[in-house]
């Protein structure tokens, strides 16, 4: 039976809004499973963001619980492998320096740090580019910098936040792709946030559909569509299928 590495229970959040209170999460529940991907889908502007922050322990639920490896860690800052929607490069470090920095909070020495990043460059396809600044490096670039960054940290757990979603179409599919990749060689409990149905059921294991404000889960819907996955499966009978549900969900 597979562990859960990270439960979610009737999370709630409300922030004041001009003398009133808004309600952005209400009664959120979900898991994720050892070595699972799952995907948070909803429209923008839904409090996916806000939820991710709660796990994180960077903003305090209403109420509800985070459990993480079966430790209960509601409104604490907890290390996480956590990627925001931008990058967060630092512009005068280059390649080599962002990578490393999470092994240098975790006390690791320099030189050792540079050469555990440097290892692993080329799976990450940025072999060559350790010595560029981020404003020299491509969006795509810059994107697997960041999930170097966040493979780096020392957790089983990461959060990706829209990470592919101010790439352009065919970038895009690429890196999904080559996500997919990395997951696998990896194998960390991924919680990963999109508004396209179609990134959703290519990349995951399940899908929560969460509703717009106040945010609810509409559906969970289990993927079983064989791994690894190929491009190809965007036409098949069954990719579709998922997606009709997903969309009536999405209404």
């Amino acid at each position: 039976m597979n562990t859960r590495k990270l439960i979610v229970k009737n999370l709630s959040k409300t922030f004041p809004n001009n003398g009133q209170e808004l309600s952005v999460l209400e009664d959120i529940s979900l898991y994720v499973q050892e070595g699972e991907f799952v995907t948070l889908l909803g429209p923008s502007g839904s409090g996916k963001s806000t939820l991710f922050k709660v796990i994180a322990g960077l903003i305090k639920a209403d109420q509800g619980s985070v459990i993480i490896d079966s430790k209960e860690v509601t409104g604490e800052v907890v290390k996480l492998g956590y990627m925001p929607q931008q990058d967060l490069l630092l512009p005068w470090r280059t390649l080599l320096e962002n990578a490393s920095l999470p092994l240098l909070v975790q006390g690791k020495p320099k030189q050792e740090a540079y050469q555990q990043v440097k290892e692993l460059l080329p799976v990450f396809g940025l072999e060559g580019f350790e010595g560029y600044y981020p404003e020299q490096l491509s969006g795509g670039m810059r994107q697997r910098a960041a999930m170097l960054r966040t493979i780096l940290i020392d957790s089983q757990v990461m959060l990706l936040d829209e990470p592919f979603g101010a790439l352009d179409a065919l970038s895009r599919e690429r890196l999904q792709e080559w996500l997919l990749e990395i997951w696998e060689k990896f194998k960390r409990s991924v919680l990963f946030i999109t508004h396209s149905i179609d990134e959703a059921i290519y990349l995951s294991d399940r899908i929560y559909v969460i509703s717009d404000r106040p945010s609810q889960i509409v559906i969970e819907q289990a993927i079983k569509i064989p791994r690894p996955r190929k491009r190809e499966i965007v036409t098949t009978p069954q990719f579709v299928k998922y997606k009709q549900i997903l969309m009536e969900a999405l209404k």
